[in-house]
Order: C-alpha cells, then structure tokens, then sequence
C-alpha cells in the first residue's frame, strides 16, 4: 500500500464531481492522471485531511436539513461530512482502479466514542483496502478515524459496492439487522432534497439532482443521497442514545424523489432498532440499529486507520 496522501482542503463539489466523472468519460480516461490503475494487485489507499476545524455555520445547515436540533456538539452522522471529501479523493485517485461513478453505499457503520464539539479541531483519515468478493461484484470498505489531540473519537465503516468486477473468494454475510420495523410516521420527501443535501454535503453526484440528470445514469428520476436517509432517521431518536454510540444500517433500495416514506423505531433494551419504509408494501429503503459503544451483539470500532 503506498504512503498516506493529504488532502489540504475541501476541494468544493465542482471540483469533486469533475474529478469523479472524468474517468468515466471514454477518450478522456486514458489521460494521465485520469488513467485508472488495473484492479489486479490493487491493495489499498490513505488520503489524510489534517485539521479540519468544525464549523458552526455548517453543522448548523447540517442539522437543518437532516431534522437535528441545533446544539453546541455535532449530530452523530456529521463527521462523515469532514470525511467524505477524502472518500472522493480515494475514488478519483488514479491508483484506485474503480471509478467514483458507478459505486453504490450498501452498507454503514459509525462509532462515536464521545461528543464532537463545535469548533473542535480534527484530523481525518480515510483508508480503502483490497476489494472483496460479493455476488454482483465487489465491496470496497471505507475506514474512517476522526482523532482530536491524537485519541479517535468517532470511527466509521462505509461498505461500497461495484458491480460487474470480480475477485476470488467467498462473499462474507453482509450485515443483517432482524425485526424490521413497520409503520410508524410518515414523511413527504421534497423533489428538490438532493439538491439541498448536495448544497451542504458536498456529494452532487447526479443521480440525486434532477430527473434528467438521474435518468442518464439508469434511474428512472432523481434519489435521495442514502447518508441523508440515515442522517434523519438517527436525528429522530438522537435524544435517546447515549453519547458513545454503535450505529449500524444497510441500504436496500432507493428512495426516489418526490415520494412519501414511513419511518418506524422500536427499542428493545439497549439496542434501538429503525427502518425507513415504503407505506405502500412495507419494502425496506434502510434498516438500522443503534446500540451503546462496545455493547455485545455491536459491530465495535469500524475505523483501522
């Protein structure tokens, strides 16, 4: 695995979404530093992002869109915001061989040792290993580690699979999250929440923008961006978790917008499950759970950065 790179500053999402589509862009692919490495061989990648200082204006916009409530620490899924920059660094380095377009977040696990205040100052790794086996393709496991004053205080895991390449071995069991549950409140999803979402995420992958756009690449109109449907299914039982925190979800269809969807949450002793449904037939758009750092039956530390 090569050394670290670092990233000293958030590109901007122009700069990102050129970045992630031009090796999808035939001609314009085989151009150094847009040529991708082959997949053989491939063994991993580290993008660093040193100081990243959390910035109450935008933790603010976060929570607005995301249905948080305004606090002096961020809500648990933010981090991922300081990170993603670095999984897109990841995706549009030439050494990673798999282009950013294309890949699809099946799975996430976050870990929150303690609150992250506002104003804090953090460093941010992000590390991707060798792919590994999954039926329709591969998976690519994205590690996150936030530390403050060098001791981690939020990790993640995000699962990210590309069909159509292969690698040799058996597929692991993905995460399983029983006892789905059902019902429960109703939201009506805006056509625009794509939109919103990208403005302050920095992720304006088109397939979460306009029905044009979304349709170019295989959807049939715009989806909602899969961090945001976890985002505010967290924010609705946030008050109730405790600070360190195991929250673990996978992503099973997506959510097309405009559209209406049901959010359901049950607790069971420590553990709080939830899921995000379609109200017409129950079908799951994501299925999570929520339980104490550490506890038994909780995936633990997702980072290994």
């Amino acid at each position: 695995m090569p050394g670290p790179r670092t990233l000293a500053a958030d590109p901007g999402s122009v700069t990102t979404l050129l970045r992630a589509a031009l090796p999808a862009v035939p001609g314009l692919n085989l151009l150094p530093g847009v040529r991708k490495a082959p997949a053989e061989g491939f063994g991993g990648l580290t993008w660093d992002r040193p100081g990243a200082v959390v910035e109450r204006a935008h933790v603010e916009q976060y929570a607005a869109v995301c249905g948080f409530p305004r606090r002096d620490v961020v809500p648990v899924t933010y981090p991922h915001m300081l990170a993603f920059p670095l999984h897109m660094a990841v995706m549009s380095d030439p050494a990673f061989p798999w282009a950013a377009l294309g890949m699809v977040h099946v799975e996430n696990t976050i870990t929150a040792h303690r609150d992250v205040a506002v104003g804090e100052r953090l460093d941010v790794r992000v590390s991707v290993g060798a792919a590994r086996p999954h039926d329709k393709g591969v998976l690519l496991d994205f590690d996150t580690t936030v530390r403050a004053a060098g001791e981690p205080v939020w990790e993640s895991r995000s699962t990210y699979l590309r069909r159509g390449s292969t690698v040799d071995g058996v597929p692991a069991p993905g995460l399983v999250i029983p006892h789905q549950p059902t019902g429960g409140t109703q939201w009506r999803l805006p056509a625009d929440l794509g939109r919103t979402y990208a403005g302050v995420s920095g992720d304006a992958n088109p397939i979460h923008l306009y029905p044009l756009t979304a349709r170019a690449l295989g959807f049939r109109r715009q989806i909602a961006h899969g961090m945001w449907t976890l985002a505010r299914s967290v924010a609705a039982i946030e008050n109730r978790l405790p600070e360190a925190v195991t929250v673990e979800a996978v992503f099973r269809k997506p959510v097309f917008l405009p559209s209406t969807v049901a959010y359901a949450a049950r607790r069971d002793d420590d553990t709080w499950t939830f899921a995000l449904t379609n109200p017409q037939d129950d079908s799951p758009h994501l299925v999570g759970r929520a339980v104490p750092a550490g506890a038994a039956g909780a995936a633990g530390s997702a980072g290994g950065a």
